[in-house]
């Protein structure tokens, strides 16, 4: 196979067919063929992260989602936030979330950082 950038839809197509086939004959990471396994793997997710990209979680839908997960209310965050108004406010987007508050919402919650910094 012939490594190199990735630059039309056939040659992705191309390069997961082939990805697919070393896949199944079960080849060790540590040959010449697994090495270019892992390149394309490489070139494959970097043609993925420009044409497919993932958009970035909003950090209070995130909030949510853990909350309703976990079966916390609004009254739950009183203690590590602040008032019932604020955090209210807050999770309805009125009042903006600060750090200090992603950093507390972080630790209590493990709701990863990056998602924060989104």
């Amino acid at each position: 196979m012939d490594l190199r950038i990735i630059k039309t839809d056939e040659e992705y197509q191309e390069l997961l067919d082939w990805v697919d086939t070393q896949f199944d004959l079960n080849i060790s990471a540590d040959s010449e063929a697994g090495e270019d396994l892992q390149v394309a793997l490489l070139l494959i997710k970097q043609y993925e992260d420009i044409h497919f990209p993932i958009p970035k979680p909003d950090p209070l839908l995130a909030v949510k989602q853990k909350m309703e997960d976990e079966g916390l209310k609004n009254k739950d965050l009183i203690d590590w936030i602040g008032s019932k108004s604020y955090v209210s406010a807050l999770l309805s987007g009125k009042k903006p979330l600060t750090l200090k508050i992603a950093k507390v919402l972080h630790k209590k919650l493990g709701i990863p950082a990056e998602v924060f910094l989104a």
